[in-house]
This record gives structure tokens, sequence and C-alpha cells, in this order.
């Protein structure tokens, strides 16, 4: 007997899919696991874009689909207020950082926030916070697996 149901995706369902994003002005794959291990994710827990939570309502087991997403739905609109410039004063001296680069910057509260160093000098780091896909359309596509 399979630990997955037949049912089909609703708003709490804890669903095991493959999963591809592409950019597609570029055709370029972000993040794929259609080669790998399908992720399984708990829907209403923010752990998948709630753009494309919405969308997989209603799916079933063996259902594949390509989703659309206009620019800014998936992943937000680009903001200007998520870019900071930071005396490097203010890093933690155990990063260092190098322009062009992802790091993960530590918060107030113990967690970590990713950050692109768009731009260094000795001084100060200007900072982008935003998702690197903030802005842009992405197409989602989904191959469900199991729903529970």
């Amino acid at each position: 007997m399979s630990i997955f149901t037949a049912g089909s995706i609703h708003a709490h369902s804890l669903v095991t899919l493959n999963f591809r994003v592409t950019h597609p002005a570029t055709s370029q794959t972000l993040i794929s696991t259609f080669e790998s291990t399908p992720a399984t994710m708990q829907l209403g827990a923010g752990e998948l874009m709630a753009a494309l939570e919405s969308r997989l309502i209603g799916l079933a087991p063996g259902a594949r689909k390509i989703f659309h997403f206009a620019p800014g739905e998936a992943f937000g609109e680009y903001s200007d207020a998520l870019i900071e410039r930071v005396q490097r004063k203010h890093i933690p001296p155990s990063l260092y950082l190098e322009q062009d680069t992802v790091y993960a910057f530590p918060a107030p509260d113990g967690s970590s926030y990713p950050g692109l160093v768009r731009e260094l000098t000795d001084t100060e780091a200007l900072i982008d916070f935003n998702h690197p896909m903030a802005g842009k359309a992405v197409d989602v596509e989904v191959e469900i697996i199991g729903v529970i």
C-alpha cells in the first residue's frame, strides 16, 4: 500500500513533485529536481511560492503542467528599498566579500538574509537583498508525484 493518496491537492497537502524553474527570455534553468530527487513540500508552510501553491490546488498525482508567471508574480517586484549601503566595519570580518557574489548576511534575530554584493569599496558595500528573479517573468514546470 502506498503512503500517497490519489486525491487532489488542497490548501494544506503534503506534495511530492518534480519542478523546474526557467527564465523564459533566456530559457535558462534556475533550479530543477527532474534530474535528481523529487521535492516533498507542505502547502501553506511557505516552502513554495504562494503564486505557485494556488495553481497546484486541484492537481492530482500524474499531472504535469507548465505555469507562466508574469514579471514580479513569482518572486515579487524588484524594490529599491531592499538595496542597502553597509559600512564595512558593520560586516563580520569572517565574511570575505567579493563583488557580484551572494552571501548570507546575519540578522539581529539570528536568522540570515541572502544578499548580492553589487559594489564594494574599502569602506562600504552596496548589498542587494532582492531575490535574483524579483521583477522577472518565470516559467515553472511541475510533475505531481504524490499527495497526502
